[in-house]
């Protein structure tokens, strides 16, 4: 048995959906060879059955109760102790396919959202992610499950109809044409079934979203009295799941239907057939009883067919959502000779946004989508539209920089910069950061770097003091899924707290105190500008608090930087900027 999960997933083929599945085919290995073999043996020895039950009367008629009769039981017998042995050991073996399938699956997505990191949700729905360990891992899954029973199906079809074909010629041409035909009459419903487990797919991943959404700003929802709007939203929602749901029944239950009509109606001709012959003396009572035999036994190979259909359909779906998650590009790659900058300034040159080294540099925007932007751009996390060739790689930094707006940190391209050095020395905390579950000494400490002074002094600059008062164990209190145990405040003031424990060369803090009230604010804007003394930050804000206690203020309009200067400076002298901020302190005085 493997230890799951795998050690190394592999490399998947992700080319399409049907290549993908084929490659957690092969990645079975010898598992899925002697799952096939067991099939294979199981449904053989189901299908020998009926000719030893023949056999053995053919024997009582011709000679009586002699030893022929006792060598064609204890034959009967062997073949029942080799299906249980062989349907045993299939099973195992596929519920090992499965879970390999399963994890691998789970494995490769994981890995690939960490590759993606922040950008994941940039491109993808949480419905859609969460989705594969739902559902697609299920389908998947059971599109491998199927595949011994299905190899054994079709040996154990071919060698009934080579059995009746030597037996009787017409018997055996009606099981070799009548088998495929009875496959082609579900071949339409089999369509309809594809597509509308599509759209059933589609809509539980958006379903999942919106329900990802809902929990994640109930509090939010409950504040300004939003519960009711958005319950009557996810019922809607959730009716069009369930009408979808409906919808592929409809056709699997016609389907079901047939499963058990079309091979019925294909038994009930094959014992006809075999019953005139029988008449005529042109076969034996055995044969008779054996013929009834493998007409019944067809059953169940006909249903494995259609069940296999089902189950690749479902699992072509689902895989062709995986490989949509696996081909998603990082939107940054690792450059082949990465360069390391020195501290310096970090320069946008598609806002003209400078943020000077050793500074504390705030950002305000009249748009209030831009700071977002500037700060996924100067953290690295986009890429840019002109690829990094060997001329702009040989052209000096700031030139080949301006030409492809690509930020710079030290003069040096980010492009340029290794992907773990850029995480590490340019740190950005948005307001999507969240909180996992677990100790808040584990929430704060992700790297295990710090000792307990360091992440209590991190609270106390964050003004989160409190936060720990109100907690029964303190640093060793156990926080919810995202920190919901913890109000909005608290839980902002939390990030902050682990964001200046990375102790960044470059902290970019996106709205790090829109959540809390003026006075929790007017303490962190002070402990901030001490504690990044020296160090390269940058505060996007409209925050009045916050911006005076600023080295140097930005202003960006019309997408570029329009004025710098202090706080002050620009209330006195830009009117726009004026604005923004005024703004800023009447929703203050509406809140509070």
């Amino acid at each position: 048995m493997k230890n799951l999960p795998l050690t190394d997933p592999g490399t998947p083929d992700i080319r399409s959906a049907a290549r993908y599945l084929l490659w957690i085919l092969r990645s079975q290995g010898w598992v899925l060879v002697l799952a096939i073999t067991f099939g294979v043996t199981w449904m053989l020895a189901q299908a020998l059955v009926p000719a030893v039950l023949g056999s053995a009367i053919d024997a009582v008629v011709a000679d009586g109760f002699d030893r022929a009769l006792l060598g064609w039981t204890a034959l009967l017998v062997v073949l029942g102790l080799v299906q249980a042995f062989a349907g045993i050991t299939r099973h195992r073996l596929v519920v090992q396919m499965w879970l390999d399938s399963a994890y691998r699956t789970v494995q490769l997505v994981s890995a690939h959202a960490g590759r993606l990191g922040a950008d994941l949700h940039r491109r993808l729905t949480h419905g859609e992610v969460v989705s594969v360990g739902a559902t697609d891992i299920a389908n998947i899954g059971n599109a491998v499950d199927v595949t011994a029973r299905f190899a054994g199906s079709v040996v154990a079809y071919l060698a009934v109809a080579a059995i009746l074909l030597r037996t009787s010629v017409t018997l055996g041409l009606v099981v070799l044409i009548g088998v495929p035909l009875l496959m082609l009459a579900t071949g339409p419903l089999l369509g309809r079934l594809q597509q509308r487990n599509a759209q059933a797919r589609a809509l539980q991943g958006e379903l999942n979203t919106l329900a990802s959404d809902i929990v994640a700003g109930l509090r939010v929802l409950r504040g300004i009295g939003g519960e009711e709007m958005f319950s009557r939203r996810y019922r809607a929602a959730s009716q069009d799941v369930r009408r979808a749901g409906v919808s592929v029944a409809r056709v699997q239950s016609v389907l079901d239907a047939l499963q058990v009509l079309l091979p019925g109606a294909f038994v009930v001709v094959v014992v006809w057939i075999g019953a005139r012959f029988a008449a005529a003396g042109q076969i034996t009572p055995g044969e008779l009883v054996a013929f009834y035999g493998y007409a019944t036994f067809l059953m169940l190979p006909l249903q494995t067919f259609t069940e296999a259909a089902n189950k690749v359909i479902r699992g072509h779906v689902s895989a062709r959502h995986v490989v949509r998650i696996l081909g998603l590009k990082p939107a940054r790659t690792e450059p082949d000779a990465p360069l390391s900058p020195t501290d310096g300034d970090v320069v946008d040159p598609r806002t003209g946004f400078v943020a000077a080294r050793g500074r504390v540099t705030a950002l305000v925007a009249d748009d209030p989508t831009l700071p977002q932007q500037v700060a996924d751009r100067i953290g690295g996390y986009v890429a840019p539209s002109v690829p990094l060739t060997e001329d702009l790689l040989t052209a000096p930094y700031d030139v080949a920089a301006t030409y492809r707006q690509t930020p710079t940190y030290g003069g040096v391209p980010l492009d340029a910069i290794a992907y773990d050095e850029l995480r590490r020395r340019i740190v950005v905390s948005d307001t999507g950061a969240v909180l996992f579950s677990g100790s808040l000494h584990d929430a704060l400490d992700v790297g295990g770097r710090h000792d307990r002074d360091a992440l209590l002094d991190a609270m106390r600059v964050a003004a989160a003091t409190d936060v720990l008062d109100g907690l029964d164990d303190g640093l060793d209190s156990e926080l919810t899924e995202r920190g919901r145990s913890l109000s909005g405040g608290q839980r902002q003031r939390v990030v902050l707290a682990r964001a200046l424990l990375s102790e960044a060369d470059v902290l970019v803090l996106v709205e790090p105190t829109s959540a809390v009230d003026a006075h929790t604010e007017a303490r962190i804007a002070a402990n901030l500008s001490h504690e990044r003394a020296g160090r390269t930050t940058v505060v996007l804000t409209t925050s009045p608090l916050l911006l005076e206690t600023a080295d140097e203020v930005a202003f960006l309009s019309g997408g570029r930087v329009r004025a710098t200067g202090s706080h002050r400076e620009l209330m006195e002298t830009v009117a726009g900027y004026r604005m923004v901020v005024a703004r800023q302190e009447e929703d203050a005085d509406v809140v509070a």
